[in-house]
């Protein structure tokens, strides 16, 4: 039992790190309202937005961060 705890220590602290470079990666949104009134979301960049860096940084932020909450469940369990 202590040799799963240690390995999923290690995914857990993995995760972590790469959750951080994720979130620090990403650009922020400072267009606010602004950015909704001039429709943003018409331009192609607005309609391929998944494709691009910003869309598959959010798909990993989003996956890691699940990944994170579920090993810290396990790891509080175990």
């Amino acid at each position: 039992m202590e040799v799963l705890k240690i390995i999923i220590t290690v995914i857990f602290v993995i995760a972590c790190i790469a959750l951080s470079v994720c979130v620090l990666a990403q650009e922020g949104k400072s267009a606010g309202l602004s950015g909704s009134i001039s429709g943003l979301a018409d331009t192609y960049w607005g309609k391929n937005r998944s494709r691009s860096k910003e869309g598959g940084l959010l798909k990993a932020t989003i996956a890691l961060s699940t990944v994170f909450f579920i090993l810290s469940i396990v790891l509080n369990i175990i």
